[in-house]
């Protein structure tokens, strides 16, 4: 039998590169993406949900499915402030997650980023870490938590991102930082899709983080 995705983040970077995989992948038979706006994609394996994330009772039920992924997130700079980024980063991702767990979806692959750590004294390291242990205890019988490097978007005009990705370009030419290495987001989408569909298959209950260097490994680049 195929499997059914549902994605919260699909016009993201990242999201764009995962939905058009899932598609393209005989593995999944339907791709449901929840999303804010039409996108500009169709399939016949499509199926689009507009919603809006902040009335997570108009649209809860129908986030079900296989596995849930989650792309969603956003910048400081793009939300205004914390608290706005809070809402994107954070709350809708934890609303989705809790609706597709009570709604029976086994498996939960999200994204998350180097450095997550609640505790942590930068936001945004605090936030993806609240996130990532928030989301450990919805008790999905798969949960895959993707740490991902700096993302190497082949679309990307923020000059920040740009420059730490020449930059990083340059110190692992000559053997430094290796491990922050920078990743291109369809490669990361690949990681997500094949170790999603394999945990899916396994019986036994797992939680399961993958850092930089392991994503890398998924990727047999490690």
């Amino acid at each position: 039998m195929t499997l059914t995705a549902a994605i919260i983040g699909a016009t993201g970077a990242t999201g764009r590169e995962l939905t058009a995989l899932l598609l393209d992948d005989p593995r999944f038979g339907e791709v449901h993406i929840f999303v804010r706006r039409e996108p500009r994609i169709s399939h016949d394996k499509l199926r689009v949900h507009i919603i809006d994330f902040a009335r997570s009772a108009d649209w809860a039920a129908q986030v079900r499915g296989d596995i849930l992924f989650s792309c969603l997130g956003t910048t400081l700079k793009d939300a205004g402030s914390q608290e706005a980024q809070r809402q994107i980063d954070y709350q809708a991702v934890i609303d989705t997650a809790r609706a597709a767990r009570a709604n029976g979806v086994p498996t939960f692959a999200l994204l998350s980023a180097a450095g997550a750590d609640p505790q942590s004294r930068i936001f945004y390291s605090r936030l993806k870490g609240e996130l990532e242990r928030d989301s450990a205890t919805l008790a999905f019988p798969q949960l895959l938590v993707f740490r991902s490097p700096l993302l190497l978007r082949p679309d990307s005009k923020r000059p920040a991102e740009v420059w730490s990705a020449r930059l990083l370009s340059a110190l692992n030419a000559i053997g430094i930082l290796k491990s922050q290495q920078s990743l291109p987001v369809a490669d990361l989408a690949r990681a997500m899709a094949d170790a999603a569909a394999q945990a899916h298959t396994q019986a036994e209950r797992s939680e399961t983080v993958f850092p930089p260097a392991d994503i890398r490994r998924l990727l047999g680049q490690g």
